[in-house]
């Protein structure tokens, strides 16, 4: 019986031993694997590197050519800023010069009012001068009248304080005690302020007569400038009156 009965720890062994085995296997396989993908990983990466370097080492002319292309990119670039800026420029400069001409426009405006009022103002004065000027005028000639007025008031004052003088409308006369010819006795009158009576009226007439008592007196009628055409001292003409 014991002869024939199998020997299972034998089996159980092998068994086990086997399975270790597969294990083993499958482990190594494992490892295997594991080492290829590292292997291919490095491969990558070297390739990943070595093309990197070979970017970087690409020759000299193609970064050139990249320069030149950006250079050509950025000339067109800066041309339209300069044209915005300079665009700019002309439209802040001509509204600083639209405002300055506007300024410059209502000061003349300006200038140009005050001086049409200065200029109407002038022409007032100008003629409020005429006007004194001529007031003055007549204020030098009424004052020369009212002088010779006064001259005149004084002379008949001292003339008649002599006593010899008669007065007569606002007139004086005197008759003289010398008998002279026409232009002596004219003479005279002059130096003594006076001229040879001139006779407006009758009334004048005959108060002339009455002083000088009936004698005869020089008058002041001539014709010495064209005779027979007889004018008084002063110019005016005789008349039949």
């Amino acid at each position: 019986m014991d002869s024939k009965r199998p020997n299972i720890s034998k089996r159980t062994h092998v068994n086990r031993s086997t399975e270790i085995r597969e294990l083993d296997r499958e482990v190594d396989k494992e490892t295997n694997t594991d080492a290829n993908r590292d292997a291919r990983n490095r491969h990558v990466r070297t390739e990943t590197v070595n093309s990197d370097t070979a970017t970087h080492q690409t020759p000299q002319h193609t970064g050139s050519v990249c320069v030149k292309i950006r250079s050509s990119r950025a000339v067109p670039v800066c041309l339209v800023v300069l044209c915005v800026l300079l665009l700019t420029a002309v439209i802040v400069l001509g509204v600083e010069l639209s405002q300055i001409v506007d300024e410059i426009y209502i000061k003349y405006k300006n200038l140009t009012e005050e001086k049409q009022l200065l200029d109407y103002t002038k022409s007032n004065l100008d003629q409020n001068i005429e006007e004194l000027l001529n007031s003055n005028k007549a204020l030098i000639s009424e004052k020369q009248n009212l002088e010779k007025e006064l001259w005149q008031h004084q002379m008949v004052l001292y003339r008649l304080r002599t006593d010899k003088w008669k007065c007569y409308q606002s007139s004086l006369y005197i008759i003289s005690t010398e008998e002279k010819s026409w232009t002596e006795s004219r003479q005279d009158c002059t130096a003594r302020g006076a001229d040879l009576i001139i006779i407006n009226n009758k009334e004048e007439q005959d108060f002339v007569k009455n002083i000088s008592d009936g004698t005869s007196v020089w008058i002041g009628l001539t014709d010495r400038d064209v005779e027979g055409r007889w004018k008084w001292v002063d110019g005016s003409s005789l008349t039949s009156e």
